[in-house]
């Protein structure tokens, strides 16, 4: 099987400019291929990752991958999906985020040896003279034929400003100058990207005569899961001070039976051969999916150790109720008013509720336990006592928290 059959096979590929072209690129390892991050958090999240986890396996069959992060496209914010506008960033964050990104980057590609290449389109954007703009790249995007794209036509209605209008021509641009620097000849993203990519590949064949070419992911989840990488209490990062190795392999251990299969494909490196056993799975045997999912992929971006750390506490958890490597909470004096806190403050301070009638519907609704007994009366309250030993907070099947003092 050839590296595009893969990639095929395992779901992987939306839509391409021309298949012929790309697999002979992908095929021989000659793709000098481009994905871009926009550096909007001081971390990566569940939603890059497939795209990581893209780039790591077309660089371990000899292409090059250019991460570009996306240091002046930031200061615009890609539409492409938005209700809004997105808030405007100083410099200084955006630097501070893109060095973040480096670093988790750093896991899934190898950037030794000019094997990979991070580049910042700050570089470049920055420095643009605005009437150049106008004069050498705008006579090449047909107004008419923007307005057409999906990514604008949801925004037209609600309020689309001039300057979120600028994006397709940048992120073109992007395209523009790494093909003629670094001579990247390809460029991934998803599928909601593809008017901005088409662009891009136009811009380069307008200009200079050559081609270049796009190619789309699919989306990973189906209907059930359009919430990529959101759970209760929050996003699913890749930085474990702010997501847990314990609530990463969970929220990976809890997808949708419909989802688990597919989600082993596309971001797994399990042989297609061992996948293709699990198609009959059903029932239990579907919960053994979820495990080696969340297992692999917490190893990916965690480490083995972290993963063997998060499978035995969610066992543990829902075995003998052993909360060894379970995500923990501290509460401090201050979480008590007159020597004690009410099961509301212990789920809004432990972080299993953003706020008290959150934690009140949530014991309302019969969805706590600590240490396993139901919690019925939102008027429960405990002593710093009762914590010197830590206990188990559930609320809902999916959220847990070793509470001490």
């Amino acid at each position: 099987m050839t590296v595009y059959d893969e990639l095929v096979a395992r779901g992987l590929i939306a839509q391409v400019t021309d298949e012929e072209e790309i697999k002979e690129l992908i095929n021989n390892g000659k793709a000098v291929f481009y994905i871009g991050f926009d550096p909007t958090a001081d971390s990566l999240h569940v939603g890059h990752f497939m795209a990581l986890c893209l780039m790591k396996r077309l660089q371990m069959a000899g292409n090059k991958p250019i991460a570009l992060i996306g240091g002046g496209t930031a200061m615009i914010g890609d539409p492409s999906g938005r209700t809004d506008m997105r808030q405007m960033m100083t410099p200084e964050t955006i630097q501070h985020n893109v060095d973040c990104f480096q670093k988790q980057m750093s896991r899934f590609i190898d950037f030794s040896e000019g094997k990979a290449m991070l580049v910042n389109n700050a570089d470049w954007l920055m420095d643009l003279n605005y009437v150049e703009v106008l004069r050498e790249v705008g006579p090449h995007f047909s107004v008419n034929r923007m307005l057409t794209h999906e990514c604008y036509k949801q925004r037209m209605e609600r309020g689309l400003t001039f300057l979120e209008f600028n994006y397709m021509i940048m992120q073109s641009y992007d395209f523009y100058e790494l093909f003629q620097k670094y001579g990247c000849n390809m460029q991934f993203g998803g599928d909601d990207q593809w008017a901005n990519m088409l662009g891009g590949t136009e811009l380069i064949r307008r200009k200079l005569g050559k081609d270049a070419y796009a190619m789309t992911i699919n989306l990973l989840l189906n209907s059930e899961g359009k919430k990529m990488g959101k759970t209760q209490s929050g996003a699913v990062w890749l930085d474990p001070e702010k997501t847990s190795p314990f609530d990463f392999y969970q929220y990976w251990r809890n997808v949708a039976d419909s989802d688990v299969l597919k989600c082993i494909r596309m971001l797994t490196f399990l042989p297609l051969e061992e996948i293709d056993k699990m198609n009959d799975w059903e029932g239990a045997q579907l919960n053994t999916a979820k495990e080696i999912l969340a297992f692999e992929l917490t190893k990916l971006v965690h480490g083995e150790e972290e993963a063997k750390k998060a499978q035995e506490g969610a066992r543990a958890l829902f075995s003998s109720g052993n909360a060894q490597n379970m995500p923990t909470a501290t509460l401090t004096d201050a979480d008590f008013t007159d020597g004690s806190i009410d099961i509301l403050g212990v789920l809004v301070s432990s972080g299993l509720a953003a706020s008290r009638s959150e934690a009140r519907r949530a014991v309302e609704q019969g969805g706590v336990s600590v240490d396993g007994e139901k919690i019925t009366d939102t008027r429960a309250a405990f002593t710093p006592e009762d914590f010197k030993e830590a206990k188990v907070v559930k609320k809902g099947k999916k959220n847990f928290r070793k509470v001490e003092m």
